[in-house]
């Protein structure tokens, strides 16, 4: 349990104070057992809010500390019938306690008081069956009551029913009392009515084997949860932290922001951070999900939870335990398991009628036929003949049955396992989904919009060119553009100024009056007069004629070692001489993006620049393909010729170039209204807009970015664009199971309750198939999401 307070609460005097707690609910394992907390909870004078989650097996109760307490909080659950485990500790008056994400704890469901019970309740059983069935000698009658006798078997199924059913009878009674028609309620009222008319066998088989069914649900869930708690163990506990002067270890959340932490081979990184000293391979699969190492070295960021393989580190921290990447992952994955998707809700929605229909059929199937039929009949369905008798006891058991599959266990967790094993095995290998409905909503996509630079691009711009026009300098022109660029954040600018310091340009001019034009370029004033860089169009807007420009004199630079040849003066010009057009639509058939630098009256020359795409690019959308994606798309704010040479490499089915950032809302629209569903893949920052039009937005590179982490809908924590077939694999088979689990449930139940009238299903029939197989087959079907991994894409 874990615990903190509204810290604004008690600063205004009168207004009320706010504690938020976490308790460990292990038992607490399905949405109806939630539902019962919940409204034990919310009976409870001072709480303002509670939140269970049996995937998780947590309760989170906000309350007034001035009007109810930790214990009437742990009273009202276990008045619900279920225990809190561990955190006994009750914080002082306006103390903050930590507030981490929380798990149930492991449970030893084999050894466990109830085990124990259901394991006396099947010897008890098994010996009875001996003795009524095999030893019938030796079953003699040993008491009775009320005038019924009672023999040797039936004290022994009496004592069953005593040990197994007893806590079955006890959730029974807990659940009335917060009228929840649950599988409690209805195994408890079949057990005792079974046992009031001496239907021994029957009440103890029931007993024993939904005991059995329980603990293995049981068992079934806690392996669900194992994933979240591997995933909360990558954390950290200690740091070995520098201060004074000395090297002392303590726990991970009391270091604070500006201190500096070792790190030794081998072991776990404990908090984000800069690498201020040392180098080493650091192994970040579980932030990124990459297994290959990453060397770091000064001044490169590291992430909580990553292994330095080799090497020595010291690393300037820079979040707090609480504010870590690993731990906002671990806190959104918790999130996700809250957020009911829309197959949730219905399933939720069609229980309410399917549980109370199946009670009134099986009182209705308990009273009625004895009353209709006064003799054995014998029926013809289906070109078979169906021998029913009117007897009571016959056609009760036949009621008892449909009570047991009344019971939707199987049916109403079928889809919060399956979420819950595909968001762990995603975030388990790099992809963080934020809910249900988003792991739903990718596997149903249409069309996969892709942005170019950073995604299907490493988004790592370099000069490959620089063109001065005729009668310039190639150093002149980088000196103009480079200071043009100083002021630009974007990353052509970033490419440019590295060009000119690799180049040893200096005395940049400073510019003044610098206004970005967006999605165009840049201008400002330069030594009095104003300078342009930007896209052709933009100089075409000020009406410079690049076909009257020539390009470069001897000498003019290229990086791949070439040279430009000479070109004529204005007078000796002739017609096959290239301009500065014909170099732009050269430049942009190579798929490099051209920036023009010059005035409204005079042109200086052309930087071209090229982003290197990604190796995993071309397989990744071939891949997308294969699994059944319709249309594979590229959007980007490059020139046509840039746009075309990138979608021919890659393999994109279409491309729409030139656009800014809101025409790529309109595209991500456009989409929409062609295609159906659209995944939209970007940075998630400057295509934030276009992410949040899309179905199902999804960033590239995200760790370490808190805006692309918030906005997202899906976040690849790493720069692996062969994140995204995986994705939409998981997401397509983790429908598949969803759908499978529902409709296989209801098939069995409805199988089964067709069966029970005609006398083809016991109750330790309906008990086997219908609640423990069910519960059971549903839930292993949903842990195969964990089997899906990610293709590697060797480097092309």
């Amino acid at each position: 349990m874990t615990e903190k307070s509204d810290q604004g609460a008690e600063a205004g005097g009168g207004e009320r104070r706010e504690l938020t707690a976490r308790f460990s609910v292990p038992e607490m394992d399905c949405p109806s057992c939630a539902g019962k907390v919940d409204k034990s909870l919310k009976r409870v004078d001072g709480v303002l809010d509670a939140t269970e989650q049996p995937t998780t097996g947590t309760a989170t109760v906000t309350y007034d500390p001035d009007r109810t307490d930790r214990s009437d909080l742990v009273a009202a659950i276990e008045g619900a019938g279920y225990e809190v485990v561990g955190g006994d500790e009750e914080p002082a008056d306006g103390e903050e306690g930590s507030d981490g994400v929380d798990v149930a704890p492991p449970a030893e469901i084999w050894t466990s008081t109830r085990a124990i019970k259901t394991w006396i309740g099947a010897v008890l059983v098994a010996l009875g069956l001996l003795f009524e069935f095999v030893l019938t000698g030796l079953n003699p009658e040993i008491a009775s009551v009320l005038d019924y006798p009672l023999s040797l078997a039936d004290v022994l199924f009496l004592g069953a029913v005593v040990a197994s059913g007893l806590p079955v009878i006890r959730g029974g009674y807990y659940s009335a009392r917060q009228r929840s028609l649950d599988i409690d309620l209805l195994m408890g009222t079949a057990i005792i009515a079974a046992t009031g008319i001496g239907y021994f066998v029957e009440a103890a088989t029931l007993a024993v084997l939904f005991s059995i069914a329980e603990l293995l649900e049981d068992f079934a869930m806690d392996r669900a949860r194992d994933s979240l708690r591997e995933l909360m163990e990558l954390s950290p506990d200690e740091a070995t932290v520098r201060r004074g002067g000395e090297e002392i270890t303590v726990p991970a959340e009391e270091v604070e922001v500006g201190e500096t932490v070792v790190v030794r081979p081998g072991e776990k990184i404990p908090l984000d951070g800069v690498v201020r000293d040392g180098e080493s391979a650091v192994d970040e699969s579980p932030i990124t999900g990459e297994s290959v190492p990453v060397d770091k070295t000064a001044g490169e960021e590291v992430f909580a939870g990553s292994i330095a393989a080799e090497g020595y580190l010291e690393v300037e921290v820079t979040s707090t335990a609480g504010d870590s990447t690993l731990s906002r992952i671990i806190e959104m994955v918790q999130g996700a398991q809250a957020e009911r998707t829309e197959t949730e809700q219905f399933v939720d929605r069609f229980a309410g009628y399917y549980t109370p229909v199946v009670v009134v059929l099986a009182i209705l199937t308990a009273a009625v036929p004895p009353l209709l039929i006064d003799t054995a009949a014998t029926v013809e369905i289906a070109g078979l003949a169906h021998s029913f008798e009117g007897d009571w006891g016959t056609w009760f058991v036949r009621g008892l049955t449909l009570l047991v599959i009344a019971c939707p266990c199987a049916f109403v967790i079928s889809t919060p396992v399956s979420v819950v094993s595909g968001i762990t095995s995603a975030a388990k290998n790099g992809v963080l989904i934020k809910g249900g409905n988003y792991l739903e909503a990718m596997g149903e996509v249409d069309a996969v919009a892709l942005d170019k630079t950073g995604t299907l691009t490493k988004g790592e711009l370099a000069v490959t060119d620089v063109v001065p026009a005729d009668g310039g300098d190639a150093d002149d022109l980088l000196r103009h553009a480079a200071a043009l660029e100083r002021r630009s954040e974007h990353p052509i600018a970033r490419a440019i100024l590295d060009r000119a310091e690799e180049a040893s340009v200096d005395d940049l001019p400073e510019p003044s009056a610098f206004e970005s034009l967006t999605g165009k370029g840049v201008r400002a004033d330069l030594d009095g007069r104003t300078v342009y860089a930007g896209k052709p169009a933009l100089f075409e807007e000020l009406g410079v004629d690049l076909s009257a420009a020539g390009v470069g004199p001897a000498g003019s630079e290229r990086t791949d070692g070439g040279t430009v040849a000479a070109t004529p003066s204005d007078g000796e010009r002739g017609a096959d001489v290239e301009t500065v057009a014909d170099r732009v639509r050269a430049l942009e058939r190579e798929g490099k993006t051209v920036v023009l630098v010059g005035t409204d009256a005079e042109l200086l020359g052309v930087v071209a620049v090229a982003d290197e795409v990604r190796p995993a690019s071309k397989r990744a959308v071939e891949r997308l393909r294969d699994l059944g994606v319709g249309r594979v798309v590229m959007l980007t704010g490059d020139n046509e010729g840039t746009a075309r040479a990138i979608a021919e490499e890659v393999g994109v089915d279409e491309y729409r170039a030139e656009l800014l950032p809101d025409e790529k809302v309109d595209a991500v629209e456009a989409l929409r209204a062609e295609y159906g569903s659209v995944a939209m893949v970007g940075d998630g920052v400057n295509d934030a807009p276009a992410l949040a039009t899309a179905n199902v937005g999804v960033a590239m590179g995200a760790a370490g970015t808190d805006t692309a982490l918030e906005t997202a809908d899906i976040a690849l924590m790493g720069d692996d664009v062969g994140k995204l077939p995986y994705l939409y694999d998981l997401s397509h088979k983790g429908n598949a199971v969803i759908r499978q689990n529902i409709w296989s449930s209801l098939g069995v139940k409805a199988l089964l309750a067709v069966g029970v009238p005609l006398g083809y299903v016991s109750v330790a029939l309906a008990v086997v198939v219908g609640d423990m197989g069910m519960s059971l087959g549903v839930t292993g079907n949903a842990m195969r999401l964990s089997r899906v991994t990610p293709d590697r894409f060797e480097d092309e």
